[in-house]
């Protein structure tokens, strides 16, 4: 009764606020998301929370020594502190049906698998070898999110009460009460890491019982994938890749997907990215129609004041209030309507995404064209970025491109002295998006506007095209000349519907060009033969998600098909070899060794826009819908 209620007066409460979120629709959704065991709490890996409850049953970790006792509380991945725990994760189902890592720290060499048992979740303990010296295990009980319930044990078993649900934990172990001195302040069970540890809820269940259980469960994820077919290895690391980072976010009572959990813990909660959170929508939907649609609705929720999605949107309060990043929002709900079309769904995000656009063109014109920038605006947190060329290059999502290297930043204009290819060209797709929803939805007058400024743009974007090169090129509207440093933004005019035609041809020439982008490991960030390429650092010369799928789908645009098949299967086995060599979905990949983790690389072991390396495949295989075909006919 008192869920039911609770439920109620949020529901009521959304429909009279400002806020994609109180569409009952998405209503619905998040209370079909917010069911069950998974491991909700961004804080920690090894945290099991029961959902809408609350209650969390935490495992971590004492070591002692002769004159030292070291406690692991919270267990993140990829961690590079002095001393961090080493987490290699393992299969993740999207629902937490079953969950499978190794974790080493200090003396701790164990696997941790989970599963559930209809309601109840299992969860077995296995060390790899046992400890020289003694490990204790640590069962943590607690009510998250300031939830209702009491917490006690009972000999045993740890007992929780909550409205409406009795939750009882069991072990299969011994348990240690000769140690009172935790830092603990709930009830919790101590028990050696000398064998086997079996956990259950509901009731008592024996090691052969837990076994089974997470065999069970790990054997439905495993022919799940083998629908699949060669794809089947792909399947299991996207969707782990995004279920490890999917979170109870307790501000706005929602599941969302982030990019990552160490993101998270350094912004205050929780972090949704401009471009990569549209991108995790995309990939969510080869899984969940809920958490597709929630996560573009969650995002458009992030809008500033000023219409447009901000770079970044924090736990904390904070957001990059004054700078956007690339305008891809209207693509990915272009297919992610095409996947699971709901007139609902569209008319809900258009408004949102039709302001954006109208924010670009009012807020970043240069002379004809758009550059990226920073608007001076209230900075309630003091972001010292804030009007300057460092936010204008957070404002592409590609940070300290080497394009961008000697361009001033007009402080007058808010923006680069740079008309800049990539982000005209996405504009324009922006704009052709938008106007086949707008034709969809019946809206006549915004379906010419966005046709007329895709126009606008398409015709402007000529200043940019060099004949000699064959190639679209930067401007320099300081210095009225072409910028020749390049990157794959070069091919997003193929998305644009670039005229004439012919024009794609020279452009996919470079695709092939050894000296710019072609190779083993590809696309990198940089042009190979530009002087930062040898630094594979970050966007220079690294290999990253967004622009390998992006000149995909700009490839698949002009029918292409043998480059974008090539494209796809090279970015595939940049994902694949990594997961399993070391179970990492990174951020960015050395364009020189094809690795995620290499030493010179700034890149995070696991970030979810990862899966877009994989995603391709699917989209090769026909598990998605064409990118390059519309909604509906503009002409």
């Amino acid at each position: 009764m008192f869920i039911r209620i609770a439920f109620l007066f949020l529901t009521i409460s959304l429909l009279f606020s400002d806020s994609p979120r109180s569409s009952p629709e998405y209503q619905k959704i998040q209370h079909r998301l917010k069911q069950g065991w998974n491991t909700w709490n961004t804080r920690s890996v090894t945290q099991h929370v029961l959902l809408p409850q609350g209650f969390s049953l935490n495992i971590a970790f004492k070591q002692h020594y002769f004159l030292e006792e070291k406690y692991l509380r919270e267990v993140l991945i990829g961690r590079r502190t002095d001393n961090a725990e080493y987490v290699r994760p393992g299969p993740h189902t999207l629902d937490g049906s079953y969950t499978s890592l190794e974790l080493n720290w200090e003396e701790v060499d164990t696997r941790i698998n989970s599963a559930h048992i209809g309601d109840d979740l299992v969860i077995l303990i296995t060390p790899n070898s046992i400890p020289k010296n003694k490990v204790k295990v640590i069962l943590e009980t607690g009510m998250l999110w300031n939830r209702k319930g009491t917490l006690h044990r009972d000999k045993k078993s740890l007992i929780a009460r909550t409205p409406g649900k009795l939750i009882k934990i069991y072990t299969t172990a011994d348990i240690v009460d000769d140690d009172p001195y935790f830092d603990i302040n709930t009830p919790y069970l101590s028990i050696w890491l000398d064998g086997e540890i079996g956990i259950s809820t509901g009731k008592f269940r024996s090691l052969d019982e837990i076994k089974a259980a997470i065999q069970k469960q790990k054997n439905n994820l495993y022919n799940e994938s083998d629908k699949y077919g060669t794809l089947a290895d792909a399947y299991i690391a996207i969707q782990t890749g995004i279920a490890w980072n999917l979170i109870y976010e307790p501000k706005y009572d929602r599941v969302v997907s982030t990019v990552g959990r160490l993101w998270n813990e350094e912004y205050g909660g929780y972090c949704l990215f401009g471009w990569d959170n549209f991108f995790l929508s995309y990939v969510c939907g080869l899984f969940s129609k809920d958490l597709a649609y929630s996560n573009i609705i969650d995002h458009l929720d992030g809008k500033t004041d000023g219409g447009f999605i901000p770079n970044d949107n924090r736990g904390n309060g904070s957001k990059s209030f004054d700078r956007s990043q690339p305008p891809v929002g209207s693509l990915m709900v272009k297919e992610i309507y095409k996947m699971y079309p709901s007139d609902w769904f569209l008319e809900l995000a258009f408004d949102y995404l039709l302001n954006w656009n109208r924010w670009w063109e009012k807020d970043r014109m240069n002379e004809g064209l758009l550059s990226y920038g920073s608007t001076p605006t209230e900075n309630p947190f003091n972001e010292p970025v804030f009007g300057t060329r460092t936010a204008a290059g957070y404002e592409s999502g590609m940070d300290d491109s080497p394009m961008y290297e000697g361009v001033p930043y007009n402080k007058d204009k808010k923006t680069f002295e740079l008309q800049d290819v990539g982000l005209n060209s996405l504009y324009i797709a922006d704009c052709k998006a938008l106007a086949e929803m707008a034709s969809i939805l019946g809206k006549l007058d915004e379906k010419k506007e966005l046709l007329d400024r895709a126009n606008k743009f398409l015709s402007n974007m000529n200043n940019l095209w060099d004949d000699d090169a064959g190639i679209f090129f930067n401007y320099r509207t300081d210095l009225g000349t072409h910028s020749k440093r390049l990157s794959p933004t070069i091919f997003y005019p193929l998305l644009a519907d670039i005229k004439p035609e012919k024009r794609a041809i020279r452009i996919v020439d470079y695709f092939y060009n050894a000296d710019k982008f072609y190779g083993k490991w590809m696309l990198p960030s940089t042009a190979r033969d530009d002087p930062s390429f040898k630094r594979q650092r970050y966007w220079k010369g690294a290999i990253w998600p967004p622009l390998n799928f992006l000149t995909y789908l700009s490839l698949r645009k002009v029918r292409q098909y043998n480059a974008s098949a090539e494209l796809s299967e090279k970015s595939m086995s940049l994902f694949i070899e990594e997961w399993f060599r070391k179970g990492f979905v990174s951020e960015n990949y050395s364009s020189i060794t094809g690795t995620g983790d290499d030493a010179s690389l700034s890149s995070d072991r696991f970030h979810s826009w990862g899966t877009l390396f994989g995603i391709m495949g699917f989209i090769e295989k026909g598990y998605f819908p064409r990118p390059e075909t519309v909604l509906i006919e503009l002409e």
